[in-house]
C-alpha cells in the first residue's frame, strides 16, 4: 500500500501528508479527518453516508488548489495538508461512537490546525463541538448552513440522530445559544416545533427566502457573522450538503428549493475570510449519486473555505508588519 494511501486505494485527501499512523502534525496547517458514520436513524433506503469520506477522498485525487476566479490563488502554496484518517467509530453503539468522536476531536483541536470533518451524517457535529468548547476560555458560536433545523430533541429514542445534533449543542454549556446562526433553512421537512425551539433557545434563522431576498451575499455573511461572534470566542461553521438545492447535490437529501453551489461557496469563502476555528460537510451519499457529484463537490468547497483563511491570515500579517513599521 502506497504511504499516501490512507486505506486500501483510497488518497488523502487533496493530496495531503497522511499523518494517520503517528498523529504528528508539526509541518502541516490544516487537519482533515473522516468520520464515516450514519446513525442508527436511517430513513427507508437512503442510506450510505459512511462512505462519504471515503467517496470524496477519491473524488478529490482529480483536483489541484489552483482557483483562478479568486484572484489566481494556489492554495497549496500557502498551506499544507494533513489526512488523519478516520475516526474508529462501532456501527452497532451509538453511544461509544459519539464518545471516540469528542476524544478525536479533541485530541484535533489541541493541535491548533485548522480541521475539517467529513461526514457521516450531521450527528457527527455534536460531539465536534463539544470538544471544541471545552478546549476555549470562552463561548462557541455557529454558523449552520443546512435545508432543515436538525434540532429535534431525538428520533425513535436517539438523542445523537443525525436529525438532532443541535438539540444537544442547545444543551452544551460552551455554547452560545444566542450566537448559533441556523443559515439557508427552508421547505417542509422542518417541522413547527424545529422552528419554535430555535426562536426559544434564542438561535437566529436565516431562511433560504432571506438569502435570495438579499442583494448583497457578502454583506449578508458579514451580517451573520457578527451574530456568531458575539461574545464568543470562536465561530464553527457546520454545513449539511442539503442546503443546496438537488439540483446541485445529487448525493444529498433529497430537497429542493435550495441553495446553488455558487452562493454556498460563496458565503463560505466569505466566513472564511472573517474567521473560522473550523468545520465540517456533512451527509453525502455516494451510492445515491452515480457521477459522484456531491463527493466532487467537496474538493472545491474546501479550497474555497481554505482561500478564505489564507485571505485572513494574509490581511492579518499586513497588519502587523504595518504596525511595526510604524
Amino acid at each position: 500500500m502506497s504511504e499516501q494511501n490512507i486505506y486500501g486505494n483510497t488518497p488523502c485527501f487533496l493530496g495531503g501528508k497522511n499523518i494517520s499512523a503517528d498523529g504528528n502534525t508539526d509541518d502541516v496547517d490544516v487537519v482533515v479527518y473522516g468520520v464515516p458514520w450514519e446513525g442508527a436513524v436511517t430513513w427507508g433506503d437512503y442510506t450510505g453516508c459512511e462512505l462519504g469520506p471515503k467517496v470524496m477522498r477519491l473524488c478529490s485525487a482529480r483536483y489541484t488548489g489552483y482557483l483562478p476566479e479568486l484572484d489566481h490563488i494556489d492554495v497549496f502554496e500557502h498551506v499544507k495538508i494533513g489526512d488523519l484518517g478516520d475516526v474508529d467509530v462501532v456501527p452497532a453503539d451509538v453511544a461509544e461512537s459519539v464518545s471516540r468522536i469528542e476524544n478525536f476531536a479533541d485530541k484535533v483541536w489541541a493541535t491548533g490546525k485548522f480541521p475539517i470533518a467529513l461526514g457521516g451524517d450531521h450527528g457527527i457535529t455534536y460531539p465536534i463541538v463539544k470538544a471544541l468548547s471545552q478546549r476555549v476560555k470562552g463561548k462557541v458560536g455557529i454558523i449552520h448552513l443546512d435545508t432543515h433545523y436538525d434540532n429535534k430533541p431525538h428520533y425513535a429514542g436517539d438523542p445523537f440522530a443525525r436529525c438532532s445534533p443541535f438539540a444537544r449543542l442547545y444543551e452544551t454549556e460552551g455554547v452560545r445559544n444566542e450566537s448559533i446562526v441556523h443559515m439557508g433553512i427552508h421547505g417542509p421537512r422542518n417541522a413547527a416545533d424545529n422552528g419554535r425551539l430555535a426562536k426559544q433557545v434564542g438561535a437566529t434563522t436565516i431562511t433560504l427566502m432571506d438569502i435570495r431576498a438579499s442583494r448583497d451575499l457578502k454583506e449578508l455573511a458579514r451580517k451573520a457573522y457578527e451574530i456568531a461572534s458575539k461574545d464568543t470566542e470562536v465561530v464553527y461553521l457546520s454545513i449539511c450538503s442539503d442546503v443546496m438545492d438537488y439540483a446541485f447535490n445529487p448525493g444529498g437529501p433529497a430537497d429542493g428549493n435550495g441553495l446553488t453551489s455558487f452562493e454556498l461557496l460563496t458565503l463560505v469563502y466569505e466566513f472564511c475570510k472573517m474567521g473560522i476555528r473550523g468545520m465540517d460537510f456533512v451527509e453525502v451519499y455516494p451510492q445515491q449519486d452515480p457521477n459522484k457529484f456531491s463527493a466532487h463537490f467537496a474538493s472545491t468547497l474546501v479550497l474555497y473555505a481554505l482561500a478564505g483563511n489564507i485571505h485572513k491570515n494574509s490581511k492579518s500579517d499586513r497588519g502587523v508588519k504595518e504596525h511595526v513599521a510604524n
